[in-house]
Order: structure tokens, then C-alpha cells, then sequence
């Protein structure tokens, strides 16, 4: 019980180790690199003098050009270093570590010409300004200018000449380096290629088993005696003696981190739920992190005790350093099974996609963490002494044969996706779920595929493809693991920020964090499957230098600066447009309309003038972009009329507001009120609440009516029909009577009454009246009507209905034959139809 308590102790003291580790690999690789010099070996690779090559051979002096530094650069010596470079590649001969350096110094040299490419630019741009000022030499024919003209012209054009030198010498050996560099690359995935596909024999050879057994044998029995000797050595009790207060510290910091920290963390966690619930999920993630970190750090702490007693000697150090990077497998692997395949899924994973069986899941992932962490020891372990190829691959083929199983059981759990929960709204989730099922299967069936392909290709005698093979795929999952919880936090996070857990679903920005997650993990995913950190370094060079485009190159640091000046234009245009709506439009005589027209009109010539700053800032020559607009002018012109001739009729409606944002309008049998006007089309809300997009064509060159145009006066018109019998002078004054006493109706000019005719069936009379406000005419026409019902009926006046005269031809032929009626009234036999009646 004691041991197992300890495994997590042992587990974060070797993750700890790994890290350290990492750092100090990391810290001699830039150190190799820093020293690397231009003085060749007998492979015709280039070293360094030290730390004062760039001073002492790459540069000849300093000058100042423009306010900078600039090294002006000793071609000889480049001369010297390119022609070993080129004999190398051309004799295709020399180790990676030699490749390496040499790389690494054509790497420096074509960093120096790149910048001495921008050399003078200053001084030429100047010079060439006055080159234009002077004009063109006058041709064969043409009237001669004035020799003191063309004394000056020569002038500047030698000036210009040696100006330009620099930059073009620069230019050529920056190619030439360039190009080197690409040659040893060739090389050195070339030898790649020829270490991948060796063969060896076969790890099943019984012979290299009693090699193997010979090797654990010889080195366990080192460790041992060494062992021995270190914990009975007098120098290393003194440093035990003069060092305890540390190896004090480190062993409480540890026994800290491992008995204390999971409840600390856990008590801290439960304390922000119940603080702040609304970041629930956000603390209980960090929680889990800090159980699964905490622990590591506690192996770092205990190691660190190790090492600072100095009890240990070379081989003993080194299996402790290989223990951070054991640990950070093994926590690292329970963290993603306890996160993605626990009982409390985080909610947001695709879960369509996650296998059925998820305890089952979760056990493999651990203990494929648990081999990962036990072969990084053993790697150490094999690394610490010259060891044969052969023994090494029959040393490392259990591992590889475990852990392809393990990755063929994963693999086959996650083929086989959770299904549905029963219950649920079948159609739409099974249709959202087929993504994710799809990628679940086809990811479970690669690995699988890896998983069989990887011992074959052990047992065949090709060791570092099947590791290569293999590793890479394990960790290749974890890295989607890790990117894909990195987004839930990141969406979770944001949602909290946000304050609205809608946007978890409809927000754009989790899917632009998913993108820049996954660009992210891009380089990371290419280090596992064997890129070197040159090709990296490569890529991100020429990605950093850019492509040019005619005369202007483009580059991260131009569309930085593009986006920075456009954003800085953009909001200030908004800023001023703010400003306007709600300082200094509100208080000017200027309709809602016109205030609208102006905001929108400001807003886009700002983003206009903002996009010309911004490309003028960046250095794109205009002029480019203006034949390209002249040329797509033409395509404009015939497949894009309709909507160039909407956005001119915007315009226009926005300059001349024939119509306003609030008015009542009827256009194309469409009646409504206006809600919106875009550049394009107008918005209009009709009196059922729905919304009619209107072109801006229509209302410029259509016919439309705007009833509240200037003010909101108008008139309404209410017809009533009365009998032919009633008394016309009363109906006239009653009408009249109902019209003025409306409180909505003018009396200035008053309404009127008039008799409109005689009707088929009624005398037909209207009232015209004046309203205050047309948008209220319906409730002012129903209020008359209700009004005159009422009076009607009180004054005995009747209005009509239809009465129509009906005279039939020819009655006698529609009276019944009285001979087959029968005296109850009830039709005959003789009718014909068989009732027997």
C-alpha cells in the first residue's frame, strides 16, 4: 500500500525531471547554434570562433544609414563559406551533425542579407524623386535640353547606380544561401528517408535475446556498484552534510504537493462554485488541472532533493532525470481519461463521438500513459552506454507490442461511437451527430490500421519505423484531446466573460478559438511525426519574409500594419458617428431621416478613406489595384447592373431622402412603414408586422406613395349609403355633426358632406375630413362608422341592404306532374327511383 501511495510521488518527481530536462536541451541546442562560425572542418563544415563570429568575419564595418546600424558585410568571407557549403552538397557526404551546423550558419548569413536588401532605401527613394523631377531624356528628334539638365540627370544616375549596389549584391547572395540551405534540407530528409527504411534483424532472434539479457545484466550490476559506492563516499556525505537545508526543503515541498495538494485544490475549487456558479464548469476544469499538476511538481520537488544531496552518481542521475518526463505521461494520461471518458463529461464535447464503452476507454488511455511512462525510463536507461542497434530494438519490442494492443483496443472502442439517448428528438440529432460519428469511426480505424502495421514492421527488422509509427500516433491523440478541452475552456470562458451562455452555440468566436487552437497545434503535430524544428524554423522565415507582389512585398509585419491602421480609421469612424447620433445631430432642426442619411453617409466614406490609409501605409503601389478595378469594372458592368444600380439608388435616396426611416409608404401594392434604408434595399414594415425588402431601384424609379412625407396631416374619406326615403338635409347634418365632433379631425378646413350619387339600391354619401394624423385614419374611420350605426338607429334612418327582382320565366313548367304524387305528398314508384314508395 505504501509503494502504491508513493507511485504518484514517483510519477510527478519524473515529469519534474523532464522538464528540466527539455530546458537544458533546448538551452545547449541555441548554445550549438550560437557558436557555430564560418572556419570549415575536414567535412568542409563551418564552425565558429565563438561568440564574436558576426563581429570578426561576417562584417567588415558599421555604418550608419538613415539613423541605423547597418553591418556592411565582408563578401570575401561569404564567398568562402558558400563554396565549402556548395563542395558539401555536391559531394552528398557528412553526418546530420555536421549538415546541421552548416545549415545553421547559411541560416545566419542569409538573415544578414535580407536586411542588408533594404540598404539605402532612404537615399533612393530621394534620388529617384529627383531622377522624376528632371524628366525623361529628350529622344532622337526631339528638341535638346539644356546640357546642364542632362549633366545633373548623368549625375543622379550614377549616384542612383551605386546606391542600388548594395541591395542587388545583397539580393544575389541571399538566393545563393537560400538555395543552399534548400539543398542540405533535401539531404538531410534524405537521410531520414534511409534510416527509416534500414533493416535490421529481426527482434525475434533468440540470439539477440541472450545480448539483451547480457546488457540489463551489465547494467544493473553498474548501477548497483555505483550505487554503493556513492552512499558510502565521504565526498558526497560532505555535500549531503553542507546541503540538507535544501534537500530539507524539497522533500516537505514535495510531501506538500503530494498529501496536501488534491484537498487544497479541491477546497478551493468548491469555494468558487459556490462564490461564483456561473463559472462552474471553468473552476471545475482548473480544478482537475491542478489535481493532475500539483503532483508533478511535487516529483520535480523530490528530485530536486535528490540531486541537491549529490549522493547519486552519472548513471543513477540520469534515470532520475528521465522520471518529470515518466511522470508527465502518467498524470498527464489520467487527466485526459478522467476529462473525456469520466462520469462528468465536460459538457460541449462531441459526445455522438466518444466510444460507447467508456470505462473501458478511460482504463486504455491510462494505460497507455503507464507504458509511455515506463519507456521513457527504460529509453534512459539504454541511452546511458553504447548499446548495438540490434540489442536495442529487441530491448524496446514488448513495449511496442503492448502498447500496439493497447492502441488496437482504443482504436476498435472508438470506431464504435455512442448512439443516440433514447428518448431524444431523433431526426435533428442524428443528422447533427453525423459528423462527429463519421470522424470518431474513421480516426478508431487508423488506429487500428497503425496499431497492425507497426509490429509487422518491428518484427520484419525496420525498429524505427514501427516507433515512429507508433509513438507518434499515441501522442498525436493526446494532442487533439488536449486541443479539444482547451477549447471547451476557451468557449466556456468566454460565455462567462460574455455573461450570455447562448453564445457557447451562436457565437462566432469559439470557432475562430477552435481555429487558432488547431494553427496552433499544427507545428506541434509535425515535431511528433518527425519534422525537424529547422523546417519549422524554415517555414516560419519565409511565412515572415512574405512574397512580393510586383514592387511591393507582403509580409506578417505589412498585414499587421494594414489591419492596425484600418482598425484605428475603423473606429474612429464609428467614434465620430457615435458622436453625432447623440451629441450634435439631436440638437440641429434636422429630420430623423437626414440625421440617419448624414451618420450613414460619414460612415462610409470613413471606412473608405480608412482602407486608402491603410493600403498607402503598407506601400501598395495603387495604380496596380487601379487597372484590376478598371478591369473588373467591365464584369461589373454586365453581371453585377442590378445591384450597382441599388447601391446608386441608395445613395440617392440617402442625399435627396425622398423617403425617411418612420414613413408610411405604399409602393408596388405594398403598403407599410420604413425601418431600415441600406445601400441596397429598404426594409419596410407592413401593417401585419412583417417585413418587405424592397430594392432601392424600385423607390427611384417606381411610382410610391408617401403618406406622411412632410408632416402627418391627411384625409380620411367615410362612405355610408341610406334609403331612398330618408331625408337628405338630416342625413347631410347628422354626418356633419359626427365629422366635427372627432377629436382627430380639423375644423380648419372643416369637414364636408356630399352626396356622391344615386346607387342601385341606396342614395351614396361620403365624408371627407382632415385628420392631425394620417397614421390614425383606420381608428378614425371606425370610430365615424361606429358613430353613424348609432345615430341611424336612433333617428329611424335605415341603410339598405341589396334588394334584387327575381322574375321567372315560363312557371308553369316547373309545376309537378300531379299523377305521380300520392295524397301523403311522397313520390311514386313511377319516379323512377325504385323505393317502391
Amino acid at each position: 500500500m505504501n509503494g502504491l501511495r508513493a507511485l504518484p510521488l514517483l510519477a510527478g518527481v519524473l515529469l519534474a525531471l523532464g522538464l528540466a530536462a527539455a530546458a537544458a536541451a533546448q538551452d545547449a541546442g541555441d548554445g550549438t547554434t550560437a557558436q557555430a562560425g564560418p572556419a570549415a572542418d575536414e567535412n568542409g563544415a563551418i564552425t565558429l570562433g565563438g561568440e564574436a563570429r558576426l563581429d570578426e568575419t561576417i562584417a567588415g564595418e558599421t555604418r550608419e544609414d538613415g539613423g541605423l546600424a547597418v553591418v556592411a558585410i565582408d563578401y570575401t568571407g561569404w564567398e568562402a563559406v558558400a563554396e565549402r557549403a556548395e563542395g558539401v552538397v555536391a559531394r552528398g557526404q557528412g553526418s546530420d551533425f555536421v549538415l546541421r551546423r552548416l545549415r545553421a550558419d547559411l541560416v545566419e548569413w542569409r538573415d544578414l542579407f535580407l536586411v542588408e536588401q533594404s540598404v539605402n532605401v532612404r537615399r533612393i527613394q530621394t534620388v529617384t524623386g529627383q531622377l522624376t523631377a528632371l524628366g525623361v531624356a529628350p529622344k532622337e528628334g526631339e528638341p535638346p535640353e539644356d546640357p546642364s539638365v542632362t549633366a545633373r540627370r548623368g549625375t543622379l544616375e550614377t549616384q542612383l547606380a551605386a546606391l542600388r549596389a548594395p541591395g542587388r549584391l545583397a539580393e544575389e547572395a541571399h538566393a545563393r544561401a537560400d538555395g543552399l540551405i534548400r539543398e542540405i534540407d533535401v539531404l538531410l530528409r534524405a537521410k531520414t528517408r534511409a534510416q527509416l527504411m534500414e533493416r535490421g534483424p529481426s527482434p525475434l532472434n533468440p540470439a539477440i535475446w541472450r545480448e539483451v539479457a547480457a546488457e540489463v545484466t551489465a547494467r544493473a550490476s553498474g548501477l548497483s556498484k555505483e550505487l554503493r559506492v556513492s552512499l558510502t563516499s565521504q565526498a558526497r556525505l560532505q555535500v549531503l552534510a553542507e546541503n540538507w537545508p535544501w534537500v530539507a526543503f524539497y522533500l516537505v515541498l514535495a510531501w506538500g504537493l503530494f498529501r496536501r495538494g488534491a484537498r487544497v485544490t479541491n477546497g478551493f475549487m468548491q469555494a468558487l462554485v459556490r462564490e461564483l456558479p456561473r463559472g462552474a464548469p471553468i473552476w471545475r476544469f482548473l480544478g482537475s488541472l491542478g489535481r493532475s499538476v500539483l503532483p508533478v511538481l511535487g516529483v520535480t520537488a523530490f528530485v530536486a532533493a535528490l540531486a541537491a544531496s549529490g549522493m547519486f552518481g552519472f548513471r543513477a542521475t540520469r534515470l532520475l532525470d528521465a522520471l518529470p518526463m515518466s511522470a508527465l505521461f502518467y498524470f498527464a494520461a489520467r487527466w485526459l481519461a478522467e476529462q473525456l471518458f469520466g462520469t462528468q463529461v465536460p459538457e460541449g464535447l462531441p459526445t455522438e463521438a466518444l466510444p460507447a464503452d467508456r470505462p473501458l476507454a478511460s482504463r486504455l488511455v491510462v494505460r497507455l500513459g503507464i507504458v509511455l511512462a515506463v519507456l521513457s525510463v527504460v529509453e534512459t536507461v539504454i541511452n546511458t552506454g553504447d548499446i548495438a542497434p540490434e540489442t536495442r530494438a529487441a530491448f524496446l519490442f514488448p513495449f511496442e507490442i503492448v502498447m500496439a494492443l493497447l492502441l488496437f483496443a482504443f482504436g476498435k472502442a472508438l470506431s464504435q461511437p455512442s448512439l443516440l439517448p433514447a428518448g431524444a428528438d431523433a431526426l435533428p440529432q442524428e443528422e447533427t451527430a453525423r459528423l462527429p460519428r463519421q470522424v470518431a469511426h474513421l480516426a478508431g480505424r487508423l488506429i487500428m490500421l497503425a496499431s497492425v502495421v507497426a509490429p509487422i514492421l518491428s518484427v520484419m527488422g525496420y525498429g524505427l519505423a514501427a516507433r515512429s509509427l507508433l509513438l507518434p500516433t499515441v501522442l498525436t491523440l493526446g494532442l487533439l484531446a488536449v486541443v479539444m478541452l482547451l477549447h471547451l475552456l476557451l468557449t466556456e470562458v468566454y460565455a462567462y466573460a460574455v455573461g450570455d451562455d447562448r453564445v457557447k452555440r451562436d457565437s462566432l468566436v469559439p470557432l475562430l478559438g477552435a481555429f487558432v487552437l488547431l494553427t496552433l497545434a499544427l507545428p506541434v503535430a509535425a515535431l511528433i511525426w518527425g519534422a525537424r524544428i529547422e523546417d519549422l524554423a524554415e517555414i516560419w522565415t519565409r511565412f515572415r519574409d512574405g512574397y512580393t507582389i510586383g514592387d511591393t512585398r507582403i509580409s506578417p509585419a505589412v498585414i499587421a500594419t494594414f489591419l492596425i491602421v484600418f482598425g484605428v480609421g475603423f473606429g474612429i469612424t464609428r467614434l465620430l458617428q457615435g458622436l453625432l447620433r447623440s451629441s450634435i445631430l439631436p440638437k440641429t432642426r434636422l429630420d430623423i431621416g437626414a440625421q440617419n442619411a448624414l451618420v450613414s453617409g460619414l460612415g462610409y466614406v470613413g471606412i473608405f478613406l480608412a482602407a486608402m490609409v491603410a493600403i498607402g501605409t503598407t506601400g501598395l503601389n495603387l495604380s496596380n489595384v487601379a487597372i484590376v478595378a478598371g478591369a473588373l469594372s467591365v464584369g461589373i458592368g454586365f453581371g453585377l447592373q442590378t445591384i450597382v444600380s441599388n447601391f446608386v439608388s441608395g445613395i440617392i435616396l440617402l442625399i435627396e431622402r425622398p423617403i425617411s426611416e418612420g414613413d408610411w409608404i405604399e409602393v408596388g401594392g405594398r403598403m407599410g412603414y420604413v425601418r431600415d434604408i441600406s445601400v441596397r434595399a429598404t426594409r419596410i414594415e407592413t401593417f401585419d408586422r412583417t417585413d418587405v425588402i424592397v430594392p432601392n431601384a424600385d423607390l427611384v424609379s417606381g411610382q410610391v406613395v408617401n403618406w406622411t412625407r412632410g408632416n402627418s396631416v391627411g384625409r380620411v374619406i367615410v362612405a355610408v349609403g341610406v334609403s331612398f326615403s330618408s331625408d337628405i338635409e338630416k342625413v347631410m347634418a347628422i354626418l356633419r355633426e359626427i365629422s366635427e365632433a372627432h377629436p382627430m379631425v380639423l375644423l380648419s378646413p372643416p369637414p364636408a358632406v356630399v352626396l356622391m350619387g344615386f346607387g342601385a339600391d341606396a342614395l351614396n354619401f361620403e365624408i371627407r375630413a382632415i385628420v392631425r394624423d394620417i397614421n390614425f385614419g383606420l381608428d378614425v374611420r371606425s370610430e365615424m362608422n361606429a358613430a353613424i350605426a348609432r345615430r341611424f338607429r336612433e333617428e329611424g334612418i335605415d341603410i339598405p341592404f341589396p334588394q334584387r327582382d327575381v322574375w321567372v320565366r315560363n312557371p308553369e313548367e316547373l309545376r309537378p306532374d300531379p299523377r305521380i304524387w300520392t295524397a301523403r305528398g311522397q313520390p311514386d314508384a313511377a319516379d323512377g327511383d325504385g323505393d317502391g314508395a
